[in-house]
């Protein structure tokens, strides 16, 4: 029989029944960047267990001010490598599958022709995250998705919505544009912030790995934004509901003159 003995503390806010529904359950994470490995860890350390991590890609040393595999020690080597050790440090009995492949369209579908209970997308790139989602609809697949966490600071500003209501991100504009013609893109649970994003923090780079420009982060917001993400798969898989914020309404010129014009009206009834 399992030792959950590790999982007292959860138990006490869950229940034993919520800790034994989690650990029947497969989460998916693809990217262990940022938001990706903590967010991993975050869903390791609820008890699920089954997971699958993705990542093709090598510790670089622009990554250590943020990625949790990034340390001195190991530039170059595979994230899903050093992710694959540290999950299974934390829980010896998660049975983790471990993909060092960078997400090509077939294969995604490979990837994702097995049973998930949850799918994160903690992708950083549009191109590779748009095959994920669009693959993950057609599969039926729940997901939630991480937006754009560079170039902000304040992790207060974070919020949860569908797809389509999200605003205030231009990572999240990017994959509206592309998902548009997805009639079911609104069931894509979106993590984003509402935080006006600090333009002068853009670099280019090279082009490699799908990202032609990349924006300055801080060690918390993806980790935040990881947090969050393993939130609401760890509340949904539990049954929990998940609150959704709303899109505000836009205010436009239109609709100003004819808040003004429904006043005056007002006015020269009450004369």
């Amino acid at each position: 029989m399992s030792d959950v003995s590790w999982l007292s503390r959860s138990a006490l806010l869950v229940g034993d029944e919520g800790i034994e529904k989690l650990q029947s359950k497969h989460v998916l994470v693809i990217g262990l960047g940022g938001v990706g490995s903590f967010a991993a860890e975050f869903i390791c350390r609820s008890g699920v267990g089954e997971m699958t991590i993705v990542d093709g890609d090598v510790v670089d040393p622009s990554n250590r001010n943020r990625q949790l595999p990034a340390l001195a020690t190991n530039h170059g080597v595979s994230k899903a490598e050093i992710m694959r050790e540290r999950l299974l440090a934390i829980n010896p009995e998660l049975k983790l599958h471990v993909v060092e492949d960078f997400l090509t369209p077939q294969k995604c579908r490979e990837i994702l022709a097995g049973k998930f209970d949850y799918v994160m997308d903690c992708i950083d790139s549009i191109t590779p995250k748009v095959i994920l989602l669009s693959t993950a609809l057609e599969f039926n697949l729940p997901i939630v998705s991480s937006m754009g966490a560079g170039g902000k600071l304040d992790p207060t500003k974070l919020r949860t919505t569908y797809l389509p209501d999200t605003y205030q991100c231009v990572f999240a504009q990017y994959v509206r544009k592309r998902l548009k013609k997805l009639a079911n893109a609104s069931g894509i649970i979106a993590v984003f912030s509402t935080e006006e994003m600090k333009k002068d923090s853009l670099i280019m780079t090279d082009g490699s790995n799908f990202k032609r420009s990349a924006y300055g982060t801080i060690s918390y917001l993806p980790a935040a934004f990881g947090g969050v993400c393993a939130s609401v798969v760890i509340r949904s898989l539990l049954g929990y509901k998940i609150e959704i914020e709303k899109r505000p309404e836009r205010i436009n010129s239109k609709s100003i003159a004819k808040a003004k014009e429904k006043e005056a009206k007002n006015q020269r009834g009450l004369k």
